[in-house]
């Protein structure tokens, strides 16, 4: 594996970086998360449950399989 010393990096993805490196930490986080609307879990404030496998069981009836929140 090449150390960090040795790769060649591209003038434009250093102009990128370096551009990048100059913006206010405000800004970079801004742009740094994407706000996606999930289905059912936007659709209510909070939810609260007993136990954890009261919460699996509601997230395997409830929410759309692309989220994630299935079991395996």
């Amino acid at each position: 594996m090449d150390s960090p010393a040795t790769v060649d990096i591209s003038p434009e993805l250093l102009a990128e970086f370096d551009a990048a490196r100059r913006r206010p930490l405000a800004l970079r986080l801004r742009y740094a998360f994407i706000r996606t609307y999930k289905p059912v879990l936007d659709d209510a404030p909070y939810r609260a449950f007993e136990t954890m496998e009261e919460y699996r069981q509601w997230c395997e009836k409830n929410l759309p399989e692309w989220l994630g929140y299935g079991r395996v």
